[in-house]
């Protein structure tokens, strides 16, 4: 498809235009009388007012809304209060149909909306519980000031839903009424916490990849698993931070060197265990059951698990697809500023409108009543910034990615469970999921001492244990073994506090103060001042994390056993490792942090001595990050605001840098391979978007990836319509395993492997010197040769590459671009993916051609097993100039409105395509200057 070459029209003339094809459409569906004026008349209903001013309940004093020519809006009050409330105004005004949809979603009421489809839905979500514990969180563990604030932006939000329905909402809320006749309830507090849950939910570290290894031991041996999941290469990739250790109950810093200077490596070793893992055929698999034989009797239920994971909305993005974003500071010595320059740009999955929505929150002045004056990006739905900078400092997040989650395989009987030999009782709640359209289902949450029995939700998974093969010692099977979920997310926390005291935090050790709060998600917090002569850079790991005394958290646990319980911490409760302990950086010798999902810190003797998690990303964007920010101090000593916004916008591939030159000396007899081969000749590694060769090596990398692993992956991992034949059984007479049978992948497009990710790279890294691994080894197909060397599989690949992208390009190479098949479609994530297809088509924007790719800088990510079209991008870009706020500069995926039709739907994308950045304006003089209109609310009664 041809890409968008330039933003939409934001002229009277082009909206006219736009509104008239609305019309056409759904007049056709409607009546061409009805169907014209309620198109018309409902597309216009729901745009804010953004001028004049507005009466709003329950304001102490005026608060003006200042939007410049992005519709971003800057809040000016005289009391915290009253900031929050017109924050709760002002998002509803532009993201209220986000807003509600995300609140059903987190409370399993996704069905109250869109009907008996998003029962089974509804029904896994109400088993995790998000809203029971938002609301435990409310009750019981936030600060009575966080209460206040949550209560006045609810307020705010309810003010504006005062008299609204249906269109004066959203074309989603007037559609939905003419079928359903839905209207809104009033916004809670507990929606504004709930949506933590599901931003943790999205970001909960290596779940996927413990079922993965569980579901391959079904199929691959233990070697051949380890093959495929190797160790962080603390020797080529730097972590976060070196050399520190904990004495006397607090993490200490590393001195001197060892906290990293301008120069490239990390350093050696492997990633070390806090624990070892049980040996003689006890694994955290399935405690005296032997790893392959129970996984074997695991991998239907751990195959519905993963099909039940893939059915829940990912608001922030496609887990199995290697999520992460990108931060990073430099000291003021080596910035051109003289004060710390800081980036980031999470990468989440592509949604219109996006996740994000860019404001600032202003007291007029500073008092005890009114503490704030912070811009960012915020979450529609719930108060405060979650990534920006205030007057005092700055911060930046990416996913740490630690090991909070365990499934634990329990021993189910009709009275109960199996712990310790003794049967307990479940703990018990009834849930009732209501339809639209009349109808409800009613549900039973069973609970073990571990957590919800996810089992429960699947009459597949329910039932499969029976068959699970165990030994003699393993506890009696009953009518099978049922899976629960420990995640520290379903323990009340404090998180929401987090959010309110970084915002006000005014040097390095509030920002370490607020972040021991942070608990759920555990994320990478980077951090920047504007202090003393340079100002000040630091980094935070914070987050509650699991200290497990008996196995290692990378399979499936026996529930069964105490052993492998979470426990150890005070008065018998989950023990943690203590926030004391955990890594930070506060001005290191090297003058710069990056944090990219690398490791955080080494495990083992002598070093770090708890283990965060084993499944990092695996550090290819963050070095080369380091190594850009590297050549740069070593090439002018000085790095610019612009270089940080180049840095992110790199296009440079690892993998290509490694095979290319290995694909360039092949043999190829066929000459239109021998023509595509040429593309690689002196390219140099960079996925621009009209880069054929970039085109041609990454269709070459997929389909390596596919012919050495993904056609010896089982079919729960595979993605879903890959078909091929196997033996109808692995074992038995030769006779019988000569029947061939259709067997087809079952996991949906964005968690299918192989991905394509960093991981992968390091997989083939590791095996690309052994030219007669047997991984290389590729049956025949039709006229096809069987492959069994490196040189022969790849030769395979480049073949079919040839041929796949004359199917999708067409025989001329001149015509062929990486940007035509590596493409951003924008999705409404609701009626945008599910809806009719006319109101997708009304709903939907795109494509956008994209340079950049997996595990680059600039991560416009893709799933390998699945195509190329783009699955989760830089969600944002952000530079923080310290030394002048208000040269700051920032972009968001989309714009700062939810209305389909709006001028700011999609008015960032184009120039977020490209790598530009809008100025940032943060002071009061800049702000003005920048205003295009404003709105004014005011008390009742004024």
């Amino acid at each position: 498809m041809p890409a968008n070459e330039t933003a939409p029209s934001v002229k009277k003339k082009g909206r006219r235009a736009r509104l008239i094809v609305l019309v056409l459409v759904l007049a056709l569906f409607a009546g061409l009388g009805y169907g014209a004026y309620w198109s018309v008349d409902s597309v216009r209903a729901s745009f804010p007012q953004t001028t004049g001013s507005l009466k709003v309940p329950g304001l102490t004093g005026t608060v003006d809304v200042k939007r410049d020519a992005n519709g971003i809006p800057q809040l000016y009050a005289d009391s915290d209060e009253d900031l929050f409330r017109a924050q709760g105004f002002v998002h509803a005004q532009d993201r209220f149909w986000e807003m509600d949809v995300r609140r059903h979603m987190t409370s399993g009421r996704l069905s109250e909306m869109f009907g008996a489809g998003q029962v089974e839905t509804d029904a896994f979500l109400r088993t995790l519980g998000w809203r029971q514990v938002a609301q435990q969180e409310y009750d019981t563990k936030l600060s009575p000031e966080t209460k206040k604030y949550l209560q006045a932006y609810a307020d705010g939000v309810n003010a504006y839903l005062k008299g609204k329905s249906g269109k004066d909402l959203s074309v989603e809320h007037a559609a939905l009424k003419l079928s359903d006749d839905y209207a809104p309830e009033q916004w809670t507090p507990v929606d504004s916490v709930a949506w933590l849950k599901a931003m943790a939910w999205d970001l909960r570290g290596n779940m996927q990849d413990e079922i993965d290894r569980a579901l391959m031991t079904g199929k691959l041996s233990q070697t051949q698993i380890d093959d495929l999941y190797p160790p962080y290469p603390f020797d080529r990739n730097r972590p976060i931070v070196e050399g520190g250790t904990v004495k006397g109950g607090k993490y200490t810093p590393a001195a001197g060197p060892g906290s990293g200077s301008p120069v490239s490596g990390g350093q050696g070793g492997t990633n070390g265990s806090q624990v070892s893992t049980q040996t003689g055929g006890e694994t955290g698999l399935a405690g005296n059951a032997t790893a392959q034989g129970a996984t074997v009797g695991l991998r239907t239920q751990l195959g519905a698990l993963a099909d039940a994971l893939d059915e829940i909305p990912a608001i922030l993005g496609p887990a199995g697809s290697g999520i992460g974003s990108n931060s990073w500071v430099v000291a003021g010595k080596y910035t051109t500023t003289g004060k710390p320059l800081l980036a980031n740009d999470p990468h989440l999955s592509p949604q219109l409108p996006s996740v994000w929505y860019q404001m600032g929150l202003h007291c007029r002045t500073a008092s005890a009543g009114c503490q704030y004056d912070v811009a960012g990006y915020t979450f529609s739905g719930m108060p405060g910034v979650v990534i920006g900078h205030n007057a005092d400092i700055a911060w930046g997040m990416t996913n740490l990615g630690a090991d909070v989650t365990d499934l634990y395989l329990e021993q189910v009987k009709p009275e109960g469970y199996v712990y310790d030999n003794k049967v307990l009782p479940f703990t018990t709640r009834e849930e009732v999921i209501k339809i639209a359209g009349g109808g409800e289902k009613k549900i039973t949450v069973r609970s073990t001492n571990n957590g919800p029995l996810i089992s429960d939700r699947s009459d597949e998974i329910a039932t499969v244990g029976a068959r699970a093969p165990v030994n003699s010692a393993a506890p009696d099977r009953g009518n099978g073994y049922g899976v629960s979920l420990r995640w520290t997310a379903l323990d009340p926390g404090k998180s929401m506090d987090a959010v309110f005291k970084i915002n006000r935090a005014k040097n390095f050790q509030d920002f370490r103060l607020a972040a021991r709060d942070f608990e759920v998600p555990s994320q990478n917090l980077i951090y920047a001042d504007n202090k003393g002569t340079n100002g000040n850079i630091g980094y935070q790991a914070p987050g509650r994390i699991p200290i497990r005394t008996t196995g290692d958290g990378k399979m499936p646990a026996p529930g069964w056993d105490s052993k492998y319980a979470w426990k150890g911490g005070k008065d018998g409760n989950a023990g943690y490792v203590p926030q004391d302990e955990m890594p930070w950086a506060y001005n290191p010798e090297r003058g710069f942090i990056v944090t990219a999902n690398q490791a955080v810190t080494e495990s083992g003797q002598g070093k770090y001595p708890y283990v965060l998690t084993t499944d990092w990303g695996y550090g290819a964007r963050s070095q080369r990050i380091n190594d850009l920010i590297e050549a740069k101090i070593k090439d002018s000593g000085k790095i610019s605001t612009d270089d940080m916004r180049t840095m992110q916008m790199d296009n440079s591939s690892e993998i290509a840098a490694l095979l290319t030159p290995l694909l360039a000396k092949i043999d190829v007899s066929d000459p239109d391979v021998r023509s595509a081969q040429k593309l690689l000749d002196g390219w140099n590694y960079t996925q621009e978007p009209d880069s054929a060769a970039a085109a041609y090596f990454n269709a070459v990398w997929r389909n390596i990836l596919k012919l050495a692993f993904g056609d010896k992956l089982p079919k729960e991992l595979r993605v879903e319509g890959s078909c091929m034949n196997v033996p109808e059984q692995t074992t038995g007479p030769a006779d019988d395993l000569a029947k061939m049978v259709r067997e087809c992948g079952e996991r949906g497009s964005d968690s299918a492997q192989p991905d394509g990710g960093d991981r992968w790279f390091e997989v083939v890294r590791r095996l690309v010197k052994d030219e007669k691994s047997a991984w290389w080894q590729s049956p025949a197909v039709g006229r096809t040769a069987a492959t069994t060397s490196r040189d022969q599989l790849f030769a395979r690949a480049m073949k079919d590459a040839r041929w796949e992208l004359t199917a999708k390009l067409g025989k001329d190479q001149s015509t062929w671009s990486w940007g035509r098949m590596h493409q951003l479609m924008l999705k409404n994530q609701t009626i945008g993916t599910e809806g009719p297809g006319y109101l997708q088509w009304l709903l939907n924007r795109g494509p956008w051609n994209l340079g950049g790719g997996e595990a680059t800088v600039n991560a416009t990510g893709w799933n390998a097993s699945s195509g190329y079209g783009v699955t989760w991008v830089p969600s944002m870009r952000m530079v923080v100039n310290l030394a002048d706020f208000d040269k700051s500069r920032w972009i968001n995926l989309t714009g700062a409105s939810g209305h389909a039709y709006h001028d700011h739907y999609t008015d960032q994308t184009t120039l977020w395509a490209k790598g530009d950045l809008l100025d940032w304006a943060f002071g009061k003089d800049a702000v003005d200057k920048a205003t295009v209109d404003t709105l004014t609310l005011q008390p009742e009664g004024s």
